[in-house]
């Protein structure tokens, strides 16, 4: 199946578990975009998630780092906490 040919809605709302995105990750290095019904191995890969489902992870994905990229997002100012006494945000500065 080609990905063009995928379905999806960007309203439907499906949480990903931490090892599910490890999982996703580690399935996009192995199943390039040269590689058939890529959306369905990585699916599988994934576990519990349809192949419309990592397809929909994927694109925006790919829109966050676009925005990321294009300076869309400031870099946050994170606050120093307990034991690191102000290090972090001065080195940041």
């Amino acid at each position: 199946m080609a990905s063009g040919s995928l379905s999806y809605s960007r309203s439907s709302n499906s949480s990903w578990t931490p090892k599910q995105n490890k999982l996703f990750e580690k399935a996009l290095a192995i199943f390039d975009k040269d590689t058939p019904d890529r959306w369905h191995n990585v699916a599988n890969a994934v576990g519990g998630k349809t192949a419309e489902e990592v397809k929909r992870h994927y694109d925006i994905l790919v829109q966050d780092l676009i925005n990321i990229e294009s300076g869309h997002f400031p870099i946050p100012n994170y606050k120093a906490t307990g034991s690191n006494h102000g290090k972090f945000v001065d080195e940041q500065r």
